[in-house]
């Protein structure tokens, strides 16, 4: 009878549905001398167990506390860098128009935005231009499609033509 329940137990610990109190009497049952024979290979395993939850860890851990307070001021300082940037571009009264710039500086300004806005134009034409390619290249390969089919019926048809 207690064998049957032994077997029992293994069988629900292999599937790990024991209880902490199944399992100390599985172990309790494996630290006796009075295993059955076709048991004997759990043995190890549970007396490994029992053994190593004596264990314990006894060496020191040193920890290194000056790589954290170096990485803490590199992140302090990495801030105070972040805030410099946003404040020095905004320091004087505010935002400058265009009339706040000198005659010469309009001229560019104004040279550049029809240079860029001409570039955009062109650019899109250009994108334009290749959606018709796109488009033609879609109709060649419908055209490829269907002159395999007419390849496929002459060749049955010489084969037709030949019995």
């Amino acid at each position: 009878m207690v064998l049957n329940n032994i077997e029992d137990l293994i069988e629900k610990y292999h599937n790990a549905e024991t209880s902490l109190q199944e399992e100390a009497q599985l172990k309790a049952y494996f630290a006796s001398d009075n295993v059955a024979a076709h048991l004997e290979h759990y043995k190890p395993m549970f007396q490994y167990f029992s053994q190593s939850k004596q264990e314990q860890y006894t060496k020191d851990v040193p920890l290194n506390s000056k790589k954290t307070k170096l990485y803490q001021w590199i992140s302090v300082a990495a801030v105070a860098v972040l805030m410099l940037g946003f404040l020095i571009p905004n320091w004087d009264s505010g935002p400058k128009t265009l009339a706040d710039y000198s005659q010469e500086e309009q001229q560019m300004y104004l040279e550049a935005k029809q240079a860029l806005a001409m570039l955009s134009n062109n650019f899109n034409d250009g994108a334009s231009s290749l959606k018709v390619l796109d488009l033609a290249s879609d109709n060649f390969n419908v055209g490829l499609e269907k002159a395999s089919y007419i390849k496929e019926f002459s060749e049955t048809t010489n084969k037709l033509l030949k019995n």
